[in-house]
């Protein structure tokens, strides 16, 4: 089967190498698979963790197809999540690329092998995550989906941040609303080195144009959704999001190095409805969240 296997690449290799330049241009843009938008968003199962009164967290995030574009779905029938739904706590809003342990189902201590399905349908293309308590999907309460098991003599005396945050209930497009974010943490782990940011799949590939290639090709135009990576942020910091609304929103920063036990920062909204926002607060390697709840009501600001 290996040497079966290894003909018809080079097969296909070959016959991409025959093609005329443009076939061949078109060929590679095929298959770098990645597109402004259009595309559907795949929703994420990244384990479960044990609560202290018996029951189960099951942890799920998302990954959005689209280099661009960003989605409102609201909960109904194209985002539900069964049984005990349609609404199960997930989010509404999808940013952008990959969006890691962003939400918890519990299920009770005598769940067994029952599975939680989480379905979304997005572009007409409709895509689920199955979470279920396979044994060797068991993670750390907070974190362990996003960086695996905390292993070091270190690391393992080592406490999530604790955040609490004060905003104002009601905001008006157009106008900048401050978020008051305290943030306390344990010093563990200790800053971290500078570093650069790594180039990984958050770079889209270099594209040449032709007449024969797609003209929906990653351009990687800005979006207030697109957290910044936290590269030159050595200890705690704080991220920002829009969970649940109809739009997305612009915040003054949305990776905030915690100073003095503050994180502060503001959004401003253009599309009046209902918002739930998320901040995060992170020590590098455990993070807690807390959700806040802002309802924008007036005219649409200008863009």
């Amino acid at each position: 089967m290996r040497s079966h296997r290894t003909s018809v690449v080079t097969l296909v290799l070959g016959l991409a190498l025959c093609l005329p330049q443009g076939a061949r241009a078109q060929v590679e843009v095929d298959n770098n698979f990645k597109f402004n938008s259009g595309q559907s968003v795949q929703p994420a199962y990244e384990g479960w963790s044990r609560n202290v009164d018996g029951t189960f967290s099951l942890h799920f995030g998302y990954l959005n197809r689209n280099w661009v574009e960003e989605l409102s779905i609201p909960v109904g029938p194209n985002n539900s999540i069964e049984p005990g739904g349609p609404d199960r706590g997930q989010p509404t809003f999808f940013t952008t690329r990959t969006q890691r342990n962003l939400f918890t189902v519990v299920v009770p201590r005598d769940w067994g092998k029952r599975e939680v399905v989480w379905t979304l349908t997005v572009n007409g293309k409709t895509e689920r995550a199955y979470g279920w308590l396979q044994p060797e999907w068991e993670i750390d309460p907070a974190g362990g989906a996003a960086v695996g098991g905390q292993t070091s003599p270190e690391l393992k005396g080592n406490k999530p941040p604790t955040l609490t945050i004060e905003v104002a209930p009601t905001a008006s497009p157009g106008r900048a609303v401050p978020l008051d974010a305290a943030v306390s943490d344990d010093g563990i782990p200790k800053p971290a080195a500078p570093s650069k940011p790594a180039i990984g799949q958050e770079t889209p590939p270099g594209l040449v144009g032709s007449n024969d290639v797609f003209l929906n090709v990653p351009q990687l135009a800005p979006s207030r959704g697109q957290a910044p990576a936290p590269g030159g942020i050595r200890g705690p910091f704080l991220t920002w999001m829009v969970f649940r609304g109809p739009a997305n929103a612009a915040f003054t920063s949305r990776s905030i190095p915690v100073k003095d036990g503050k994180a502060p920062s503001s959004v401003t909204f253009t599309v009046p409805g209902d918002y739930v926002l998320l901040g995060r607060a992170s020590d590098r390697i455990l993070f807690t969240d807390r959700l806040v709840t802002i309802t924008v009501s007036g005219e649409p600001a200008r863009r």
